[in-house]
């Protein structure tokens, strides 16, 4: 599967983006989906997963709260909704899809990696 991640892009701190990954190829719905970050000069760290029919999700704890993270299969695509944005969360952005089972939140747990899309919240 190919993923594509779009719709970062420039925000005020307390502002909100909502990513979107289209997955190519096989069924989407086949795969486990999550988003992770990386931040300049850090290791790639999980922001948010879902499962495969969307029905169970799990959080980074700096996400908890303030992201969502949803998908639709009928259109391949999970989207990452970012609400009260702060300068910590500039980072890029990666989706990412998965064979497992369940909520996978390892980075090592996926197979598949979008691009990414750069985020960045200033002040």
């Amino acid at each position: 599967v190919q993923l594509q991640a779009f719709g970062g892009g420039p925000v005020q701190t307390g502002g909100s983006l909502r990513l979107s990954c289209r997955a190519s190829g096989r069924t989407f719905g086949r795969y486990a989906a999550g988003w992770f970050r990386q931040a300049p000069g850090k290791e790639r760290e999980f922001v948010a997963a879902i499962n495969r029919g969307g029905t169970s999700t799990s959080y980074s704890g700096s996400a908890k709260g303030r992201f969502t993270i949803s998908r639709d299969n009928a259109k391949n695509t999970v989207y990452l909704q970012m609400n009260s944005l702060k300068p910590e969360d500039t980072a890029v952005y990666y989706c990412a899809a998965s064979d497992t089972v369940g909520v996978p939140i390892l980075k090592w747990g996926y197979d598949h990696w979008g691009q990414g899309t750069q985020v960045t919240v200033s002040s």
